[in-house]
């Protein structure tokens, strides 16, 4: 996959749809009610998230995306407290403040990771009033966006947004629906609309097959002049019906499934960033998957960021993952091992002839942390370190060996007559030399302290030396 499809730089979506907050209260249950059978939670902890087409925009400003969010709140304490969550992650919100309504808010009460009631506190109203003004923000917002993402959970904001999709298209900005109801219609010249297979199957009725769902979803795309239409089928993964394409159909990505909240949002968030950046359907459905099956693995609402999604689909994509691997390759292994909470170990040499006391210091280095890298002079940086008749053996020779050596999980290489340069450009989590050195001598070591790593310095094994080996077998 292509990485650069993760780069939102000057890119910016706007989010328009039913804005609510997530509330949760944690807390043990150890005993049952003296008033009625029912479980006593003693609240220990509350926590605040936006939800709905909030939670969308949070999605999109962890991936790094510039976000507008256009909602309808009340004037109350909960609005403010939505506000707030938003913008700490630098979401810009334009609501539409209504002294009628409550801000939607859902209430969960959580013990030893089970949900025991969900209190919901909300009232729907769709007033020419509001509709206007909603449509007054979304037509000032989309002189600047790039897309836009109509998240639709029927609680009045887009009780009118056939008008915003209109003004989408007057604004030749691709608009993604996040469908609701049983009135598909509403939603007629949208780029792409996103039902689930119970929302799709509402409408167009049961589908026994895959094909039956794909001729259907042909039909209901056509009707409603639809670039395309995605369906989301849970554990049956996705379909994608694009306007003079064949189907594309994904397995879901998900391992293991802990709470599908917010799912559905994170798949439109995703799918809307990466077709901003790719115009590819295909590309972003593969991506919006991914994400899908990371957050499902999750307790409550989750987002994703865009280094943990581009680490997923450079792991899915690649099948060597160990051995011997150029400097560009191991940094991406690195990441991938970081963000899995693995303490990368780095350390460099010439290993010309490898020796029980290189092994026994590979060893050693290898139990400082999860991960250990061994950077290799090449056959050039030898010569000039060590004069014309070095290496004794080249450098593929070598580092297959090294290869071999079970401590060791990636080698690679550097032609520099110091490691500095690699050293700085892969950032390890500790830096091992062994020697005679102190730390304030070792190349790199301030580059990787100042990047909050270590640097160790290890004793040789007595009694093993390359060039005692060389000399000897001169003899």
């Amino acid at each position: 996959m292509n990485s650069s499809y993760l780069n939102f730089k000057d890119k910016h979506i706007l989010v328009v749809g039913d804005v609510m907050l997530d509330r949760y209260w944690y807390g043990g249950t150890s005993r049952i009610s003296p008033e009625a059978p029912v479980q006593v939670v003693k609240v220990s902890d509350i926590e605040d998230r936006p939800g709905g087409a909030a939670n969308v925009a949070l999605g999109l400003a962890k991936l790094g995306v510039a976000v507008t969010l256009v909602g309808v709140v009340g004037e109350d304490d909960n609005a403010q407290v939505l506000k707030r969550c938003l913008e700490a992650e630098g979401v810009n919100c334009q609501f539409v403040h209504s002294p009628d309504l409550p801000t939607i808010t859902k209430l969960r009460v959580m013990s030893r990771h089970q949900q025991l009631i969900r209190l919901d506190f909300e009232e729907r109203a769709d007033s020419l009033s509001q509709n206007s003004a909603v449509a007054e923000k979304v037509k000032a917002c989309l002189e600047y966006s790039d897309a836009v993402i109509y998240s639709d959970y029927a609680k009045g904001c887009l009780a009118d947004v056939q008008t915003l999709i209109q003004l989408s298209n007057a604004a030749k900005v691709p608009s993604f629906i996040d469908p609701k109801g049983d009135d598909f219609s509403i939603y007629r010249g949208a780029t792409l609309v996103k039902p689930n297979l119970l929302e799709f199957e509402n409408i167009v009725g049961p589908c026994n097959s895959t094909k039956e769902l794909e001729e259907k979803a042909k039909a209901l795309r056509d009707k409603y002049s639809w670039q395309a239409l995605l369906v989301t089928r849970g554990e049956d993964g996705l379909v994608l019906l694009e306007s003079g394409k064949a189907p594309f159909s994904l397995a879901t990505a998900a391992q293991e499934v802990f709470d599908v909240t917010g799912a559905g949002d994170t798949v439109v968030a995703v799918l809307t960033a990466v077709y901003v950046t790719s115009k590819r359907f295909t590309d972003a459905v593969e991506y919006a998957n991914q994400a899908a099956g990371y957050v499902v693995g999750k307790l409550g609402t989750a987002s994703i960021s865009s280094e943990r999604l581009e680490a997923i689909m450079f792991q899915r994509n690649r099948t060597t993952n160990f051995g011997v691997l150029s400097p560009t390759d191991i940094l991406e292994q690195i990441k991938l091992a970081q963000m899995d909470g693995k303490k990368v170990v780095f350390t460099n040499g010439c290993f010309d002839i490898l020796h029980p006391g290189h092994v026994a210091y590979m060893k050693q280095a290898k139990a400082l942390g999860d991960r250990l890298i061994v950077a290799v002079n090449t056959d050039e940086s030898v010569r000039r370190l060590k004069g014309e008749k070095r290496p004794i053996n080249n450098l593929a020779h070598r580092m297959a060996v090294l290869e071999g050596v079970g401590a060791i999980d990636w080698v690679t290489w550097f032609d520099e007559d110091t490691p500095k340069e690699i050293i700085e450009a892969l950032s390890p989590d500790v830096l091992v030399k062994g020697g005679d050195y102190t730390i304030d001598t070792i190349v790199g070591a301030q580059h990787v302290l100042d990047h909050g790593g270590e640097v160790k310095v290890l004793t040789f094994v007595d009694g093993y030396s390359t060039t005692a080996i060389i000399e000897k077998a001169n003899l």
